[in-house]
């Protein structure tokens, strides 16, 4: 990748996104996986994680129809290790929608700070709806999702 907002267009089943912290690995991880901390950053609902494999939570957002989103996530912790992955699976909580993701946030010490990287797959690329959420999410992780996280890293 060549810089923090870096994605490669010829792989339409995955969003990646990479971006630097001033802050140690350690500290990036709390905010990952804490549950009063992940409350600042991330959708409703995630005051329930729990960093055990195979837990279950719901996060809540704005239904988008247009992109065949309820706007509730069931999501699953699949695995993790401490300060350095954590890997989890979101699923629409509506079958009738397709979205079957799994979201895994990567952690390097890069310096005296964290590079955090992130990668959202399982977009279907023969579902335009499945392309126009791709597109969404991809820009709400760069312009969103990441500077609340950094946000919170500074308050914290």
């Amino acid at each position: 990748m060549t810089g923090p907002e870096a994605e490669p267009d010829d792989d339409l089943t995955v969003v990646r996104v990479d971006r630097f912290f001033p802050h140690p690995p350690s500290k990036v991880w709390r905010a990952l996986t804490d549950p009063a901390l992940l409350v600042q950053w991330q959708m409703q609902g995630s005051g329930d994680f729990r960093l055990q494999v195979g837990h279950r939570y719901r996060l809540t957002s704005v239904p988008r129809p247009n992109v065949n989103f309820s706007g509730i996530v069931d999501v699953m912790v699949l695995e993790y290790d401490i300060e350095r992955m954590l890997s989890l699976r979101w699923a629409d909580a509506d079958p009738a929608n397709p979205a079957d993701w799994t979201i895994t946030w990567t952690l390097e010490q890069e310096g005296r700070g964290t590079r955090l990287f992130l990668v959202h797959e399982g977009f279907d690329p023969d579902d335009p709806a499945q392309l126009m959420a791709r597109t969404i999410m991809g820009g709400g992780w760069r312009a969103h999702v990441m500077p609340s996280l950094g946000q919170a890293l500074e308050r914290m």
